[in-house]
């Protein structure tokens, strides 16, 4: 700003120089011009007067001057001039001067010559005699007279411009000073000799105020928008069209497998599968993608959509979905459905089989009471079979095949389990007990019931002949109630102790056969147990027996 000050000053100053400078040389001009032509007058008159008196002979004794003189006969015949031959000079009676002379006593004219750049003036009188006396003299055009005065006028040129120069230096700084010193977060309406500039500061207090008001929006919008990323569980990623990364949240980051640290400039350096980069590539394209990708041995959805501006797109928003729980409750239906269309299809072939035998007649009489008790067998087993899935499915959708909340006394409920699984017990020669202090619990009875009687069954069936099974009901160190079954049966290998409280598993599947039951049982005890918030452990040592461990809640305890 001070330069352009500086430079506006200096240059209006030597234009004001210049034109001031014009209009006294055209002012002198026009001065020296009348001067002139005003002495040619006098000049002119004085000799026609001596000539009128002295004759012509007056003019051939004048001493040589600065003007030139001409006597012109009445016939326009030259007869005298002070300069050249009068032979040699062509007739005078159409010039103009002659002509206003001869018609009214005194004639004057100016001629110009564009080749010297001067121009003549002229003064004639016409004589007694009726001869035309002119006197002549050149003036100098403007472009003489600058040159005469170029010294001068180069000394004040360079005078002026040092005087404007420090002048514009003053006068900038002056005018500079008071707008630098200008506090903008907070300007005064009114500034020491700026009156004028009032409207300004009140406007750029305005848009300052304005200003301020959008960034707090903007700072309070962006956090708002931070808390709502951050608090997602999803991943959430925002690139322009260069896969430039312009926002993300840390689920991203956390699902992509990659620390703060390692974020670089492209979103393509966060992961480099075939699945991420096909995806970005076909939403930078315009068009919608989803895919399926693997990290860490979990499953993700990565759905990616472009970002228009007009009919362009200039970026692309992606989000990514941690759906492993999903696929493999995908997985554990399509596996629960295939087993239930297993264990359903044994015995109603079984069923199916007997029957039809029996239907054809051709059946020994004697064995149709075998055969009925097969049928008998399997339907039962089915039956069980069906209503277990049917406890399950309750449990998956939310519900429950569980009572009302009432109050259990937890070893009346042990001993009677024990109670019912006492010819079972007996058969295989299992001395089952139940020991431990009493203790009252607020859950639901019959799924209590159910879960315990599940564990107890198999501590029974799974025993080996002559083998112990107990149930011991205690109080840990932080006062928490525990419940642990035990027997001295098969075992569980500890491969297969970390599946066997899924659906239909069974480690011997021969030996379940042989024994019974339908492969739900433990399911319907993780399932019951975490309805309830029943904690459950496992340990088991094969050939040696397992132990399960149900540790309940102080809010169940009375």
């Amino acid at each position: 700003m001070y330069k352009r000050i500086f430079r506006s000053v200096c240059l209006t100053a030597f234009a004001v120089f210049i034109a001031s400078l014009a209009l006294i040389m055209g002012m002198l001009y026009q001065y020296f011009d009348g001067q002139l032509k005003e002495e040619i007058r006098t000049e002119a008159n004085y000799l026609a007067h001596a000539v009128n008196i002295s004759g012509e002979e007056y003019l051939t004794e004048l001493s040589p001057g600065d003007k030139r003189i001409t006597l012109i006969g009445a016939d326009g015949t030259v007869l005298y001039d002070s300069e050249s031959d009068p032979g040699t000079m062509d007739n005078h009676s159409q010039r103009d001067e002659v002509i206003a002379a001869r018609k009214y006593g005194l004639g004057e004219s100016v001629r110009y010559s564009d080749t010297l750049t001067e121009k003549t003036v002229y003064c004639a009188v016409r004589l007694d005699s009726g001869d035309i006396l002119r006197v002549s003299d050149v003036q100098a055009s403007t472009f003489t007279v600058l040159l005469s005065f170029a010294q001068p006028i180069f000394v004040v040129i360079i005078a002026v411009l040092i005087l404007s120069a420090f002048a514009a230096s003053r006068v900038s700084a002056g005018i500079v000073r008071p707008l630098n010193q200008m506090d903008l977060d907070s300007p005064s309406p009114v500034l020491e000799g700026y009156d004028e500039l009032s409207p300004l500061f009140r406007r750029i207090e305005h848009q300052r105020a304005t200003i301020e008001h959008q960034l707090e929006d903007a700072v309070k919008m962006r956090e708002e928008f931070r808390m709502i990323t951050e608090n997602m569980s999803e991943g959430f990623l925002v690139i322009d069209r260069a896969t430039n990364l312009l926002t993300y949240n840390t689920s991203a980051l956390r699902l992509l497998g990659v620390k703060e640290g390692e974020v670089g400039r492209s979103v393509l350096e966060l992961n480099r599968s075939e699945e991420f980069r096909g995806a970005i590539d076909e939403a930078l394209a315009g068009g919608h993608a989803q895919r399926h990708m693997t990290i860490g041995g979990r499953t993700y959805s990565l759905i990616a959509n472009p970002v228009h501006e007009g009919e362009e797109v200039i970026g692309a928003v992606i989000v990514l979905l941690d759906i492993t729980e999903q696929e493999q409750r995908e997985q554990l239906r399509r596996e629960f459905t295939a087993n239930v269309s297993h264990e359903l299809k044994t015995p109603l072939t079984s069923i199916s089989g007997f029957a039809e035998l029996m239907k054809t007649g051709t059946v020994p009489q004697e064995d149709v009471v075998d055969f009925s008790a097969r049928i008998y067998d399997e339907a039962s087993r089915l039956i069980a079979l069906v209503g277990d899935i049917i406890k399950l499915s309750e449990l998956d959708e939310g519900g429950s095949f569980a009572s009302a909340a009432e109050d259990v006394d937890l070893r009346a409920l042990c001993e009677e389990i024990r109670d019912r699984l006492s010819p079972a017990a007996q058969a295989r020669a299992v001395t089952f007990s139940v020991t431990g202090e009493e203790v009252r619990l607020h859950t639901s009875r019959k799924m209590l019931e159910e879960i315990i009687y599940n564990l107890c069954d198999n501590a029974v069936k799974y025993n080996r002949v002559g083998g112990k099974a107990e149930a011991v009901i205690s109080r840990s160190e932080d006062q928490k109630v525990m419940l642990k079954i035990r027997d001295t049966g098969i075992g569980i290998p500890d491969e297969d102790q970390q599946r066997v409280f899924e659906r239909f598993y069974r480690v011997d599947k021969s030996h379940s056969r042989e024994i019974g039951g339908t492969g739900l049982g433990l399911s319907i005890v993780k399932h019951g147990a975490a309805a309830l918030g029943i904690e459950i452990r496992l340990e088991s040592r094969e050939g040696v027996g397992t132990s399960v461990t149900l540790t309940f809640p102080p809010e169940l305890i009375v």
